[in-house]
């Protein structure tokens, strides 16, 4: 891999601490200082539909990063992602309505009790694997489902459940320009504090138990306790997520956590690329925007005397799914190793460029 890496001729690891930096050179850092400034200015130019997009694939971005820590790192699945995401929701949601706590301590508090849900569930599951655990973790699913419907006093039932805006100091960021750097701050964070776990002990304890879990454990790895973690990471990374989903939205219904969320979550890290922490915000990058680019080329074809055709503009909401089906079955057969590794092949293309090899 270190043959794909932006690293000059001549730029020799001479220590394990320096092959293990988070960015690999100093160029590298300072264009993600570059990109992220930029960010912190796009409110001045961009109208609230583009910010509604970025903050969009901002709490998508965080939970599918648990997922793929799960599923991509640990070599687990899970089939009720989208559950524990709804769980972050109404839990931050009712912390802050019955207890009176501040919401900017709610969202973190969602994640912990998630994350207590999560390794709830994964304690069973930490001892099995392959379909079985697909099963289980669709079990939660539905029975996390069906707590939302039942506990009138958590979700509010059939009804919902009202989530305030974050309120910092007096201040409430309740427009999509304040929100957005809530969300933005929240995505660095989460990103760069589940990139420095990859580069841990723990991290490498998960790659080693998903690679060859015999010998991980013959290496003095605890397969049951890792296993039981990178569930509880997991879902704390879907409970945050899930929590400024509840507070951007300022509303929270269970209708919206179903198993097609689970496996809209499950596209983005394989369209990203599985064990890719960039390449899982590439997953999801791409996952909200294919409903947009469809909607807008279903526009287009609206203005022609050949693509006015009402079975493809009526049933719009049906093409958007099926597309998503269509794109997951083209990306397992022409790229299953998903976006990172078409972006690692093209940064390698115009590093040897002439030269094929």
């Amino acid at each position: 891999m270190s043959s794909l890496a932006m690293r000059p001729c001549g730029d020799f690891r001479t220590s394990y601490k320096a092959d293990n930096t988070i960015f690999e050179t100093k160029t590298i850092r300072l264009m993600m200082i570059a990109v992220i400034a930029i960010a912190c200015g796009a409110p001045l130019v961009l109208d609230g539909y583009f910010l509604t997009l970025f903050i969009q694939i901002s709490y998508l971005g965080i939970a599918a990063l648990g997922l793929n820590i799960l599923v991509g790192f640990t070599g687990q699945i899970s089939l009720g992602h989208g559950a524990f995401f709804g769980f972050g929701a109404f839990a931050s949601a009712w912390l802050n309505t019955s207890f009176q706590i501040p919401v900017v301590l709610c969202i973190p508090l969602a994640g912990f009790l998630t994350m207590a849900v999560g390794m709830m569930f994964g304690m069973p599951a930490a001892r099995i694997k392959g379909l079985y655990l697909a099963i289980a973790t669709l079990a939660a699913q539905f029975i996390i489902e069906d707590f939302f419907a039942r506990a009138d006093w958590f979700s509010g039932g059939s009804s919902g459940s009202m989530a305030a805006p974050i309120n910092l100091f007096g201040f409430e960021f309740d427009t999509d320009q304040s929100f957005y750097y809530i969300a933005l701050f929240a995505l660095v964070f989460m990103y760069i504090w589940g990139s420095n776990l990859m580069r841990s002990r723990d991290g490498r304890a998960f790659v080693a138990v998903r690679d060859h879990y015999l010998s991980a454990e013959i290496m003095g790895v605890k397969l049951n306790k890792y296993r039981l973690l990178s569930f509880g990471i997991s879902s704390f990374y879907a409970g945050i997520g899930g929590a400024l989903y509840a507070h951007y939205l300022g509303y929270v219904s269970a209708e919206g956590f179903t198993i097609l969320m689970s496996i809209q979550f499950l596209a983005m890290v394989i369209i990203g690329g599985l064990g890719s922490i960039k390449g899982t915000l590439m997953g999801v990058v791409f996952m909200v925007l294919l409903p947009e680019m469809l909607e807008t080329v279903v526009s287009l074809m609206q203005y022609t005397s050949w693509g006015d055709i009402p079975m493809v503009t009526d049933g719009l909401a049906y093409i958007k799914e099926m597309a998503i089906g269509l794109v997951i079955i083209l990306f397992l057969i022409f790229e299953p190793e998903g976006l990172a590794h078409r972006w690692a092949q093209i940064k390698n293309y115009w590093k040897f460029y002439p030269f094929a090899y």
